[in-house]
């Protein structure tokens, strides 16, 4: 069981363009496609479609047709009342695989409602194999409540992902020391913001990645997922390093790619596989995301782990 968190849901629309963005023009979309989004609703949604149990908790207003398109979908949505309509983002797409978002912040939540995803995520705790903690937090939440629900639920019996950025990033990892998650899945330019690391050195070098993502597995942190884009991800764990090359991919979209890495990553662990395998299952989504269009989840017959290539990565010095 893979229970989910979304704390600043919001409805994706992906404006396909049939050739490059030019600002101050008028361009002809070629499609938009609306669907139900959210760092943790595409994990769930990933999981559903692997056969894999999961809930969704998430803040939203009575009846709102967001919880409809996930219960319609087949995802345990378990809404948290709130007030204010949720938000919309936007994602340009590009011919060549580009894509611009424009992220609105969303309605601002009270303290009650924190309260009562706390209390969703801790009442379900005892039947999931992972708790995923996913996104931006939205207007009203403390940048560091992702490390006060961290806290609050390490001894829950359920294993802890965390994959955000910016400020609740850096609140996670303010509060490494007194409550690490058991999975991390930064990008590149996310690791090197909590690490003093340099991003475009880390996007385009595994080696370096991985020596950074050391940093937070010193600090507690079980396993970092870091994913690199056409770099593919490294792993590291207390028992070593990784990095997965991945398929060649004609590129459509990247939004969800990352949610899919992680997804493939949670599947390869309740499956029970090794960090090598894991890794290779979580490059193999993230591909097989990034070449469909707008924030579409793969299935698992359009996965191909096999494609992905696995190396062990020595991060001694001088390794």
């Amino acid at each position: 069981m893979i229970v989910t968190l979304t704390p600043n849901p919001s409805h994706d629309r992906t404006v396909t363009l049939g050739g490059p963005l030019e600002r101050g023009t008028v361009i002809r979309a070629e499609s938009v496609i609306s669907q139900a989004g959210g760092k943790g609703v595409n994990i769930s949604r990933a999981s559903v479609g692997a056969g894999i149990p999961s809930i969704a908790v998430l803040p939203a207003p009575d009846d709102d047709p967001f919880v409809h398109e996930l219960l319609a979908a087949g995802i345990d949505c378990r809404p948290i009342t709130t007030a204010g309509a949720l938000r919309v983002n936007i994602t340009v797409s590009e011919p060549d695989g580009t894509t611009t978002k424009l992220n609105s912040p969303g309605p601002t939540v009270t303290p009650q409602v924190l309260a009562g995803l706390t209390d969703a995520l801790r009442h379900r705790a005892v039947s999931a194999d992972w708790l995923v903690l996913a996104g931006s937090l939205p207007p009203g939440a403390p940048v560091g409540w992702y490390a006060e629900l961290v806290a609050a639920l390490r001894d829950s019996g359920a294993r802890i992902a965390v994959d955000t950025s910016d400020a609740p990033l850096r609140g996670l990892v303010d509060g490494l020391d007194i409550a690490a998650p058991h999975l991390m899945k930064p990008n590149g330019e996310e690791l090197a913001s909590v690490t003093g690391a340099d991003g475009a050195e880390l996007e385009s070098d595994p080696l370096a990645a991985a020596r950074a993502a050391a940093v937070l597995v010193g600090r507690g942190v079980d396993n970092v997922l870091a994913t690199l884009g056409p770099h593919g991800a490294v792993l590291v764990t207390r028992e070593g390093a990784w990095h997965a090359t991945p398929p060649e991919t004609a590129v459509v979209s990247t939004v969800g790619a990352g949610d899919s890495s992680l997804f493939g990553y949670l599947l390869g662990d309740l499956r029970a596989q090794d960090p090598a395998h894991r890794l290779a299952l979580a490059v193999a989504y993230g591909s097989a995301a990034a070449g469909l269009p707008g924030t579409t989840i793969p299935q698992s017959h359009q996965v191909r782990p096999e494609l992905v290539s696995v190396r062990h990565l020595d991060l001694t010095p001088g390794g």
